[in-house]
């Protein structure tokens, strides 16, 4: 992780934070996750880690990342001066584990992310270098490829079973503050943590175990030693562990790197079509709910799987899969680890009664699925063209795939005073979330932020 840690939300920070299967591929070997052993009285809970440390530490790696950023003003803006370009070297060290014998490693996307140069080195202190071959921002796993590897290397298997309880024993393995490979222990203080401020579509494991800056991309493991989670972040208002650590859980974490395996470039994820809000007490109460459980839905997305399948606004969507769901995030996170095209259970309450309602869940509609271009006749834009964008392209963004952002798809007249570009993406008005309908409706001056090359760019025009 980079070594200075970057305050989320109210001091979250990020630190260092699949059922594999046991299939043998051409290139590599998956290791197989054993079967689930808890402690059965107190004399076995005091023996030494030492045995399950024994097994997984040769397969946790360190990862060194260095990039050369270019550092110069942007001209979005007219006020916006240019400058002379400049260049910095930036460094990143955190943690991996090793998930196929031929040197396929997991990570975190914000050890590797803007590298051009990585390398890799084992607990026996070898060293390769690596490249990347799938970096996914919105989960924060990213997967690698050692090169010159000639031998098969030790293996975590990664336990995607979902069998874990508040409680269970852990253990961190990564390289904290660069000390060298460090193990801390812990339990499970929580599953499907969602309100964390880290992801709109994450449900974390909330872990104990001391995770610092270097602990990035590192395995927590059970006591089986198979990878239930990459740890990801920490909430600290110190920067260093407070015992609040999380977790990407394996099941997100193995569709990431099957996806990688597979050739894609992406992670496809797919969605219901269905937004809603958490059910509150008062919600519960007014429809004869023992207690606040699920997300209503207040809103499908027409034409989408959820629709398609026969929910309705006002359901009460409970679990996926069996799985609990209580918000947006929830929601978003189960059904985001299933494949395109998979059919999921829905459990929706319904008039006083509970059903299953079995949907395929779908990818988001792609750029084809813009809405056509509007022109705008007035105030200081008039002259620029944009189109909402696809749910895709907002969820692309970690934005609501309902939200119509604004996508400039041609600029002229006035507007062009203000160094809007085509593919710009308008996405605030006066500090509130931006619209086709306030961009037309602006008559004087105003405040836009727009997102233009993975930055967020702000300045005023009128």
């Amino acid at each position: 992780m980079k070594t200075s840690m970057i305050a989320l939300a109210a001091a979250l920070t990020l630190a260092a934070c699949g059922n594999a299967n046991s299939t043998k591929a051409q290139d590599g070997v998956f290791a197989e996750p054993t079967d689930r052993q808890t402690p059965t009285d107190a004399s076995t809970m005091k023996q030494s880690f030492a045995p399950v440390v024994r097994e997984a530490a040769p397969a946790v790696v360190n990862i060194s990342a260095r990039s050369i950023q270019r550092v110069q003003a942007d001209s979005f803006f007219q006020f916006f001066g240019g400058g002379m370009p400049r260049e910095r070297v930036a460094e990143s060290a955190g943690s991996g584990v090793i998930v196929r014998s031929d040197g396929v490693v997991v990570t975190n996307n914000h050890v590797i992310q803007g590298a051009q140069q990585i390398r890799v080195v084992l607990n026996d202190r070898r060293e390769f270098p690596a490249e990347v071959i799938l970096a996914d921002e919105r989960s924060d796993i990213a997967v690698l490829r050692l090169q010159n590897v000639t031998e098969q290397l030790p293996v975590l298997a990664i336990d995607d079973r979902e069998e874990q309880e508040v409680g269970d024993l852990v253990l961190a393995i990564g390289n904290p503050f660069g000390v060298g490979q460090t193990v801390t222990n812990g339990i499970i203080s929580a599953l499907n943590r969602t309100e964390t401020g880290i992801s709109d579509s994450g449900s974390f494991i909330q872990t104990d175990a001391a995770i610092n800056p270097g602990n990035s991309g590192g395995p927590l493991v059970d006591m089986d030693g198979d990878v239930i989670g990459i740890n990801t972040a920490i909430f600290s208002r110190s920067g260093s562990s407070a015992g609040v650590g999380f977790a990407v859980p394996a099941s997100m974490v193995k569709r990431v790197v099957d996806s990688a395996l597979g050739g894609a470039t992406s992670v496809v994820r797919p969605w219901l079509g269905v937004r809603g809000d958490t059910v509150s007490s008062d919600i519960a109460r007014s429809l004869g709910m023992t207690r606040p459980q699920g997300l209503i839905v207040t809103e499908l997305y027409d034409g989408g799987p959820g629709a398609r399948a026969g929910l309705r606004e006002g359901d009460v969507i409970t679990a996926i899969d069996g799985a609990e769901v209580h918000d947006q995030a929830g929601l978003n996170f189960r059904v985001g680890t299933k494949s395109p095209n998979e059919t999921v259970a829905v459990s929706v309450l319904r008039d006083g009664r509970t059903q299953t309602i079995n949907a395929r869940v779908q990818p988001l509609p792609g750029e084809a699925q813009r809405g056509p271009s509007i022109s705008i006749g007035q105030g200081p834009l008039m002259g620029l063209r944009v189109a909402p964008v696809s749910p895709a392209e907002a969820d692309a963004l970690a934005s609501d795939p309902f939200a119509a952002i604004p996508v400039v798809t041609g600029v002229s007249g006035r507007a062009a005073n203000w160094g809007l570009r085509e593919g710009d993406l308008i996405v605030g008005i006066n500090n509130r979330p931006a619209s086709v309908g306030l961009l037309r409706g602006l008559n004087g001056r105003a405040q836009l932020t727009i997102q233009r090359d993975g930055r967020q760019l702000r300045g005023v025009v009128g």
